[in-house]
């Protein structure tokens, strides 16, 4: 199904599997029993690359598996659309998994369906308002995060159902806007059923980056990476730097994989 645009149409960190591997839907999380288990539990912890944060993935055979993560960040500075990268993505046959903020869905809710029917891309969670996640508040970038354990969980269902809703698909990853969290938050994502995408490698500096950083890092990503990049900024040098990248990362042996399909 081709993807609508205008004029076309450190080591290994891998968390272990949480229920939801189990047979534990998200869909069924009891809010309130979740919301009291961790009400008042102090987070000492802060950061982008804490335990239960997956950074790599492990994808058997051979070659170079690099996991590309594209973010779509919604709000008035972020609702936009590069469909120069998704057009690359599709043309070049590249799997991708895409996070998506629900202000990002709510604005462009026809292309999010099409994006995941697509064999291409898996659709994930990137949070209702595009916070921190936090259980006190920690800000990041200027960006004040979730300030208890109610907020924590309502950033990450209301989204989650906002995409099963949508595309009748189960989300089964979450990126919290600036991609920080303190310990408590990652409890309780994991105890909601699905894992934390984090990244081993920042790709484009937040959409800030021109062509030559973007393909320098992605030419210096390690096999198994998980590389940030984003979707939303359709001015940046995302889509440029990834396809000047190719002919190197394809000669090296690179080939992209699907969070699932690199996850242990």
């Amino acid at each position: 199904m081709p993807v609508a645009s205008p004029g076309s149409v450190a080591a290994p960190s891998m968390a272990p599997a949480p229920a939801a591997r189990q047979g534990r839907a998200p869909a069924g999380v009891d809010r309130g029993a979740l919301v009291a288990r961790f009400e008042g539990v102090p987070a000492t912890q802060w950061g982008t690359h804490l335990p239960g944060v997956v950074t790599h993935v492990s994808a058997g055979g051979p070659g170079r598996p690099l996991a590309l993560t594209f973010d779509g960040c919604g709000g008035p500075a972020g609702s936009g659309v590069d469909h120069a990268l998704l057009d690359l993505l599709e043309r070049e046959r590249i799997p991708a998994t895409l996070f998506l903020n629900r202000r990002w869905i709510d604005a462009h809710p026809d292309l999010v369906r099409d994006l995941a029917a697509h064999p291409l891309f898996e659709v994930e969670n990137h949070g209702s308002r595009h916070l921190p996640l936090s259980v006190h508040g920690r800000s990041a970038y200027g960006i004040d995060g979730t300030g208890s354990s109610a907020e924590v969980v309502d950033e990450v269902l209301d989204n989650h159902e906002r995409i099963r809703t949508l595309t009748g698909r189960e989300p089964h990853w979450f990126r919290a806007g600036t991609a920080h969290y303190d310990e408590v938050a990652v409890d309780i994502v994991g105890e909601i059923g699905v894992r934390i995408a984090g990244f081993a490698v920042n790709g484009d500096g937040g959409a800030t980056f021109g062509a030559g950083q973007v393909r320098a890092s992605l030419l210096g990503a390690e096999s198994g990476a998980i590389v940030l990049l984003h979707l939303n900024h359709p001015q940046g040098g995302t889509a440029e730097g990834l396809e000047a990248a190719l002919p190197e990362l394809r000669a090296s042996g690179t080939h992209f994989v699907l969070l699932e399909q690199g996850r242990d």
